[in-house]
């Protein structure tokens, strides 16, 4: 990354600034002590559970999170004792060192006589999230943050049987869909008006057209972040990002794993392992490994995925671990996704729900996905923590693709032939400290840090042939499709240059760096009843151009403030403001560089915990403008490469609703609601064409989702369950118009389970009303329609076994 030396002076002053504007460390080391964590046996954290050491009589609960500590101890050696209702009694024997803290954890076991019904009520809360992950680095509790964040746990997923997250998880984010291009390897999500990033483990991956979709196998949990959020990273997209969150050692020995099969000749099976490594229990682990064969609804069409993914986790003492994470995701596939074409309107009753305009003689394609992360965790002392992380993406695709050059109002379509491959390598770095001090009586939560990043993506997406012929020169109709292209007709792939060569002739060849450092400090107040966040942001983005004129260079500062106020224990009230850009890369058709979208956002909204937290709800409200947003125009250059423009501003407005948690006694429910408004509200300086009024592509009015899950806790019915869900969408948009383009979306899905002992098994059928869902869409200019409809009626099983 190429830095210029006042730039470098610039972060390094600003960075010092916040570090010594941060109250001094407080400088005396902790006495003796025992700190400790309670779990069940699947590694759950036990709440609120007595902790006695034997000797003293001496007592204390666990916190929400499980965690326990006793100061002030003497050397010495000391027995505890956990009792709890439906466990057995455990007692650990622990010695303490002079000035030294231990640090252990105990493990539960259910009784023989309770065992089931703990394991039964262990599943109650499951939809729940009380903070965020590490790795959004705030540590203020949900319910406290002046900002609407909704967490998908893994057990939802389990109960939805997701196999990763294209399929289906933005059911459970109100207003969230996912829409487009390549739907079978990357989730593209949209959210708040525009197409969110993906982040993974708090890093901003997202890629030119990925990042691969994620396996559930490796996801411990997901969470979506509404609107900007200056405390992780300002070049971003106002309307928000999502942050998967990946497994890794808890330092509990435990295991399990889950077959899986059902339509489409669906077959999975998925691996977990965690445990210690070491008898010292510094050296940790944990393993997911799966591997799944899917055929789609689409004929011919499948998609072969694969997945490594260890974690070793080395405690160095009981202040400082270092962790090293590695992934690898492969895929085989024959399409890159399920559409279907038609010369008449979307969802077009004579194209069959099978229709697939690929052919079975085309080459699989094959996609290659690495990356590698280095965490360094250290707790200076009870009030301060550091955080480094860095981490190295390398992914690649090998494939070919057609896709639709002309039709005829008869449905005779000429398919052209292209090639389809690229590859991509991402390096992070982040850094940060995060602590307590007070000043009297206000207490600041005080979070500064630097991010730095570089993305390289090569692409070749040449149209190598304008019409592939079947047999006899036959010409594909949709009406009436028939496959089998001879192999003389497919043209051959020179493939004797690596595409990052072939890449460098056509615009599918980009280089983006970003610097960035950070402040933010919440400020609490009335004994932590009104809580105040002010935070900036100074970024440095550069995308380096073929040309001088294609070069790109920004330097922004973003602020961002929260304000949050408790009216009681379980209700908060928040607003907010926070900005945000987007670098884009790029040339208009006039050879003119795209300027950054900027967007800024003002939010309020309320969140209230009810019957001591086992069901959550929110509702917020929020306004977004959003300058310069590009769409695409749907013709290309004389190089194959899609031609777009930059809108002036869009005005997104919206109420989203979000409930989820336990109702009533093994009952889990997760429910929203969202109304999105979002238009043109102003067109670009020169733009002909007036725009104003105009909805924002690919957007829906109404989105409403349900799930519900209950299972029987008691009686001699215990361990079965009933789940499902429905899905709605209505006032659906696709390209810039003013009236809805698109039919309404309705799907319901529904099953049953059992689950007994360390066993379960589930079976899920989606789509029950087996209607036909169009689940995305978009128009060319030369009148075709392209869509993607989503299976009819079909079902998925899963057995599953913890150890």
């Amino acid at each position: 990354m190429y830095i210029t030396s006042s730039l470098l002076s610039r972060l390094t002053s600003l960075l010092f600034a916040m570090i010594f504007a941060i109250p001094a460390f407080a400088a005396t080391e902790p006495l003796s002590a025992i700190k400790g964590k309670v779990v069940t046996g699947d590694g759950t954290p036990a709440a609120y559970v007595a902790v006695q050491i034997k000797e003293k009589n001496r007592g204390t609960l666990t916190n929400e999170k499980g965690e326990f500590v006793f100061r002030r101890m003497q050397p010495g050696h000391y027995t505890l004792q956990v009792i709890l209702m439906g466990y057995k009694t455990v007692t650990q024997e622990v010695d303490v060192v002079q000035d030294e803290i231990t640090s252990i954890t105990i493990q539960l076991e259910a009784s023989d006589k309770q065992l089931q019904e703990v394991i039964v009520n262990g599943a109650r809360n499951k939809y729940t999230a009380e903070a965020v992950s590490n790795s959004l680095r705030l540590k203020t509790p949900l319910l406290e943050l002046p900002q609407n964040i909704q967490v998908i746990s893994a057990n939802l997923m389990a109960d939805q049987q997701v196999f990763d997250i294209v399929d289906g998880v933005t059911r459970n984010i109100s207003g969230a869909t996912r829409y487009g291009h390549w739907d079978n390897q990357y989730a593209n999500i949209r959210m708040r008006g525009s197409k969110i990033p993906a982040f993974r483990n708090g890093m901003n991956i997202e890629a030119s057209w990925g990042p691969t979709s994620e396996d559930a196998a490796m996801i411990e949990r997901i969470e979506f972040v509404k609107g900007p959020a200056g405390f992780m990273l300002a070049n971003g997209e106002p309307g928000g990002f999502y942050n998967v969150v990946t497994k890794k050692p808890t330092g509990v020995t435990k295991g399990s794993a889950n077959i899986s099969m059902g339509s489409f000749s669906t077959y999975r099976a998925a691996l977990d392992f965690d445990g210690k490594l070491s008898k010292d229990g510094k050296l940790l682990y944990r393993l997911n490994v799966a591997g799944q064969q899917k055929d789609f609804h689409t004929k011919y069409n499948y998609s072969n995925r694969y997945l490594f993914a260890p974690v070793l986790k080395y405690l160095v003492d009981d202040r400082t671990s270092v962790t090293l994470e590695y992934s690898f995701q492969a895929s085989k596939y024959l399409a890159n996704g399920n559409y279907s074409f038609s010369p008449k309107k979307l969802a077009d009753e004579g194209i069959g729900n099978d229709f697939f305009y690929g052919d079975p003689s085309l080459e699989p394609g094959r996609l290659r996905d690495h990356s590698i992360y280095l965490y360094l965790d250290h707790q200076l002392n009870e009030k301060w923590q550091a955080h480094a992380q860095v981490a190295y993406f390398n992914f690649s695709m090998v494939a070919n693709s057609v896709w639709a050059g002309s039709m005829e109002e008869n449905g005779d379509m000429e398919r052209y032939f292209s090639i389809g491959d690229e590859a991509g390598e991402n390096r992070f770095a982040q850094m940060s400290l995060s602590g307590e001090e007070y000043t009297g009586s206000i207490r600041h939560r005080i979070l500064a840090g630097v991010d730095m990043g570089n993305k390289k993506f090569w692409g070749d997406f040449r149209q190598l042939h304008p019409s592939i012929k079947l047999p006899n020169a036959a010409v594909f109709n949709v009406y009436n499709p028939s496959y089998g292209i001879h192999f003389d007709s497919i043209p051959a792939i020179d493939r004797s240059q690596s595409v990052r060569t072939r890449a460098g002739w056509t615009g599918y060849a980009s280089v983006q760096n970003y610097v960035s450092a950070y402040a933010q400090d919440e400020l609490a107040f009335f004994n932590n009843s009104l809580r105040l966040s002010l935070g900036v942001r100074f970024t440095h983005a550069e995308t380096v151009g073929k040309t001088k004129t294609a070069g790109i260079s920004d330097d922004m500062v973003t602020p961002r403030v929260g304000l949050s106020y408790s009216i009681d224990r379980s209700t908060s009230v928040y607003a907010l403001y926070d900005q945000s850009f987007v670098p884009v890369p790029g040339l208009d058709s006039n050879l003119i560089p795209f300027k950054p979208v900027n967007g800024k956002d003002l939010e309020v909204g309320v969140k209230k915990e009810w019957f001591n937290g086992r069901w959550v709800t929110s509702a917020s409200a929020y306004r977004i403008s959003r300058e310069n947003a590009v769409v695409a125009l749907g013709i290309k250059d004389s190089r194959g490469n899609n031609v777009s423009e930059q809108l002036g501003e869009t005005l997104t407005k919206g109420v989203e609703v979000d409930v989820n948690g336990e109702i009533l006694p093994g009952f889990n429910v997760n429910l929203n609601y969202a109304f999105t408004d979002s238009k043109v509200s102003e067109d670009a300086p020169g733009d002909p064409n007036k725009k104003v009024g105009n909805v924002t592509p690919n957007t829906a009015a109404h989105i409403t989702n349900a799930w519900l899950n209950y299972r029987i806790g008691s009686g001699a019915l215990t361990g079965f369950g009933i789940t499902g869900g429905l899905q709605w969408q209505a006032e659906r948009y696709m390209g810039t118009t003013k009236v809805a383009n698109m039919p309404n979306y309705f799907r319901v899905d529904g099953g049953i389970g059992y689950q007994r002992g360390k066993y379960n098994v589930s079976l899920l059928v989606n789509n029950l009303l087996d209607d036909r869902a169009l689940l995305t869409a978009a128009s060319f200019s030369n009148g075709i329609y392209s869509y993607i409809v989503e299976p009819r009626r079909n079902f998925r099983m899963t057995i599953g076994y913890q150890f």
